[in-house]
């Protein structure tokens, strides 16, 4: 194996496939073609309108790990109840969203999930709280949802590969969950704070969404590679630099 070559595996595990390209067939369709290159599906608010729990559990059926990526908000109870389903059904990341004295949302959320997911017998998951969307250029909360979410015992965040250092830095207990991952020249979007596959890894970034750069590219699977070697060379990279 060359020196900067990484397992595929480990490099399919970091990465979580956007799936919001409509309805489940749709999103189906997708998942197992780009199966080679992702290990986590991401079960977004689009796809979940459509089909609900059933497009957790077809991806389990396909083999993914599944990132419930619903950002779940509202009164403590109504919270904790709907994340305690989504671990029954044995989600392995599920997010929340944060906002200014939310910390008994994020705490209840928590205590829900992990519950769900003994109850079902499933692996303990991964708690996320959404610090800033990186749609929003906008970071002067980052700190303060970054210090709820740990205080009320999330794993991890989601946010842009411009806060990896500081929730390192701030928190070095928490993972890191990247979104708005595009592939160099590649179109923003609606994405205010984005960056390469490359610069994430660089950042520390512990898993990384990826969408449009690959599910819109005219050849999604040399779209999907090149992912995927950015990663891999990235990571031997900071293998070798430890």
């Amino acid at each position: 194996m060359p020196e900067n070559e990484m397992p595929v595996e480990e490099v399919r595990q970091r990465v979580a496939l956007a799936l919001d390209v409509g309805d489940l067939a749709a999103a189906e369709a997708v998942a197992r073609r780009l199966a080679p290159w992702f290990g986590i599906a991401k079960v977004g608010m689009e796809l979940y309108a459509e089909a609900g729990p059933e497009a957790l559990d077809r991806m389990h059926e396909l083999g993914f790990r599944v990132f419930a990526d619903l950002k779940l908000y509202d009164i403590p109870t109504t919270v904790e109840r709907a994340a305690r389903a989504l671990g029954r059904r044995g989600v392995e990341f599920l997010n929340f969203a944060t906002y200014p004295h939310g910390e008994g949302m994020l705490r209840a959320g928590v205590a829900g999930l992990l519950e769900g997911a003994r109850d079902g017998g499933h692996p303990e998951p991964v708690p996320l709280a959404v610090t800033v969307l990186t749609s929003d250029p906008r970071t002067e909360t980052f700190e303060e949802r970054l210090d709820a979410a740990a205080a009320a015992g999330c794993r991890g965040v989601v946010c842009s590969a411009y806060e990896v250092e500081a929730v390192h830095a701030r928190r070095a207990d928490l993972a890191t969950m990247v979104p708005g991952v595009r592939l160099p020249g590649g179109d923003h979007h609606d994405q205010a704070r984005v960056a390469t596959p490359a610069e994430a890894v660089r950042a520390g970034a512990d898993w990384m969404v990826v969408g449009r750069a690959v599910t819109a590219a005219t050849d999604a699977e040399a779209a999907a590679t090149a992912v995927a070697r950015s990663i891999a060379d990235a990571l031997g990279a900071r293998t070798r630099d430890t």
